[in-house]
């Protein structure tokens, strides 16, 4: 006969119509007492008991991004799925879209604000190089529905006779490396590029980071902006740009090209020695 194992797993739920609230490891970082905090300050909790209580929404919000392949009834099902048992509601999709609509994107976007941040403890491997805490910056298109709800703000690709394509919607995020925490985020339309949304990122930078970043982030001006924050930076260019240095404290750079002038010898340093001089430890072509 074979040996079988029992795994039991408990999870603490909050009880009655609050019971869906819950995203399994998630609810140990986004935790119920948080997620209330954030509703009381932003406004939006229930004036009165719902079947859909506003932290039971933002739950509900969370996991539909990470399950974002995933249809209303199947998310909701996840967040569910371990509560057997318990007297549930369930609700329509057309329920939980007039919530979402009523919590709106206020308590979202303070619980994001309260939450990003860099977790990395000082020294550990991957996050930090040399003393400076590594982060980085990218970004992404994500695919918004076609509906007119939406593309009055993020319009389709135009063609020379047609609309094409689904719309796109620009993300720009801040992240520290070696644990992947979002630091800052900014998103909109996709007909702006990128840099933009990333100046809108560094009011997360100061003087004990090292930025990270692609050849489309190395514009002068962009760069000037994260030397004023008291960042480092470390940024991928083409063979085409000619940077233009930034002085290091105290001292000033060399006019016109002179600072891209190779150096010369030292031994070439205290004038010319005539044609017949041979200087130690260089090759010697003769005439």
């Amino acid at each position: 006969m074979q040996e079988k194992s029992v795994i039991v797993r408990m999870i603490e739920v909050a009880g009655g119509v609050y019971a869906p609230g819950h995203v399994g490891e998630l609810t140990q970082i986004v935790d119920f007492a948080l997620v209330d905090a954030v509703l009381e300050e932003t406004g939006t909790r229930e004036k009165r008991l719902r079947l859909l209580p506003s932290r039971v929404v933002v739950y509900f919000v969370l996991a539909l991004s990470l399950f974002e392949h995933d249809s209303y009834r199947t998310v909701w099902g996840k967040l569910v799925a371990g509560l057997e048992g318990l007297a549930l509601v369930r609700p329509s999709v057309s329920s939980l879209s007039r919530a979402r609509r009523r919590i709106g994107v206020a308590p979202l976007r303070r619980l994001f604000e309260t939450l990003a941040g860099p977790v990395a403890a000082r020294g550990q491997a991957g996050a930090f190089y040399r003393g400076l805490r590594t982060v980085a910056v990218d970004g992404t298109l994500l695919h918004v529905p076609d509906d007119e709800a939406i593309t009055w703000r993020y319009p389709k690709r135009v063609g020379e006779k047609m609309e094409f394509g689904y719309p796109l919607l620009r993300l720009v995020v801040l992240v520290e490396c070696g644990t992947r925490a979002v630091l800052a985020a900014a998103f909109g339309p996709e007909s702006e590029g990128e840099l933009p949304y990333a100046r809108r990122l560094l009011g997360a930078l100061d003087h004990s980071m090292l930025l990270l970043a692609d050849a489309g982030f190395d514009a002068t001006t962009f760069l000037h902006a994260i030397h004023a924050r008291g960042a480092q930076f470390l940024v991928r260019s083409s063979a085409r740009r000619l940077p233009h240095p930034l002085p290091a404290p105290g001292r000033r750079l060399l006019p016109g090209p002179a600072r891209l002038r190779r150096p010369a010898h030292p031994a070439d340093r205290a004038g010319h020695r005539g044609p017949g001089h041979h200087h130690p430890g260089r090759r010697h072509h003769p005439p």
